[in-house]
């Protein structure tokens, strides 16, 4: 798997392309996923600025351990907090802020410490390193809906 910042880049060159829709693949449009996948870079990097450290303690979550081992994020299985779904028309220009934010964000993550972290709603407590991974795998799991939105095609099982 690409690390982030390479899935990040491919991922901005689709927002040109924000307007397709194809619903067989998704009922919402690549701007709409592209837009996702930046709103949840930034929401969890802000969290994990904001989160105690010395309160991180790891504990064991087998989704996490089986998203995080397979890399592959079901589709359709999981529901997204109403704090990361895009609101609105999404445009071309929405798209470019939100890119120049996320990828300040990204940056920002290089300076965390690395007990920093965020609560996800299935998979717990993760640290700088777990939502590392997390990210990538979420990210290219939307670049693929994204690429499958794109190539009007129905969703492989790759």
């Amino acid at each position: 798997m690409k690390s982030i910042n390479h899935i990040f880049i491919e991922l901005g060159q689709y927002a040109l392309l924000c307007d397709k829709k194809e619903t067989r693949v998704s009922e919402s449009s690549i701007g709409w996923h592209v837009e996702h996948s930046l709103k949840v870079i930034n929401q969890i990097v802000s969290t994990l600025e904001k989160s105690k450290p010395s309160e991180y303690k790891w504990k064991f979550n087998f989704w996490r351990v089986l998203v995080m081992t397979s890399k592959i994020i079901p589709r359709g299985k999981a529901k997204a907090p109403n704090t990361v779904l895009p609101e609105g028309n999404i445009t071309k220009e929405i798209l470019v802020q939100s890119i120049t934010k996320s990828r300040d964000n990204l940056n920002k993550m290089d300076t965390l410490d690395p007990n920093a972290f965020f609560v996800h709603p299935y998979f717990g407590l993760m640290n700088l390193k777990a939502t590392r991974l997390f990210l990538e795998i979420h990210t290219h799991h939307h670049l693929k809906i994204i690429k499958d939105i794109n190539n009007n095609s129905l969703p492989n099982s790759k």
